[in-house]
């Protein structure tokens, strides 16, 4: 009787000990893994006016990431993306709007025909990016952060079309991503601004 509790509190040990040196392995993996821990703050485009912008500026703000176009079926969401970033800048929010012109060819302008487009149609005051290419062999370093979960640590996604909003926490992270039909004004989004 006495070899069986010996044995048993021996296996019990054992088994203590592998799960605990388990544990530290997959912790220490982890922790290791660099993509695992990549933010949007190592990024620096330029803005519509050949400006550096450094998304390190914007560190414990929450951001909207979103590609637009003036020539698409859903340009005038730029009214409600100026209406939400107004009301909700003063609390920490900003918006990022990236031109493009990979979806039937709605985006053609120069940088300073899309300054002027935004400014005159919908008083965009939100920081307005240089054009850039959000899918296929050309596209930017960001965009492949915000669509390849091996860089973003939350998922893979596909720019669908213009007007693709991607949401990043105040740490920094990608937290969702909304789909182009989606207003900027949807219950999802506001929520999340508030949360």
């Amino acid at each position: 009787m006495k070899k069986i509790i010996v044995l048993a509190c021996a296996s019990l040990l054992l088994c203590g000990n592998l799960s605990q040196a388990q544990s530290k392995k997959a912790n220490k993996i982890i922790s290791e893994n660099p993509m695992s821990k990549q933010k949007i703050y190592q990024f620096k485009v330029e803005d519509l006016s050949g400006n550096e912008f450094d998304f390190a500026s914007l560190k414990g703000k929450k951001i909207m990431i979103v590609n637009t176009a003036s020539k698409c079926g859903l340009t005038p969401q730029y009214k409600d993306l100026e209406a939400i970033y107004k009301e909700y800048q003063v609390k920490g929010f900003v918006i990022v709007g990236f031109p493009a012109n990979n979806f039937a060819s709605q985006e053609p302008g120069t940088n300073e025909e899309i300054a002027t487009f935004c400014q005159q149609n919908y008083g965009v005051s939100f920081p307005m990016m240089d054009k850039v290419s959000v899918k296929g062999d050309d596209m930017c370093a960001l965009y492949q952060f915000l669509t390849q979960k091996s860089k973003n640590g939350l998922q893979d996604s596909e720019v669908a079309w213009n007007f693709q909003k991607y949401l990043i926490n105040e740490n920094g992270e990608l937290d969702k991503v909304i789909a182009p039909k989606t207003l900027p004004t949807d219950a999802s989004v506001i929520d999340w601004i508030k949360a």
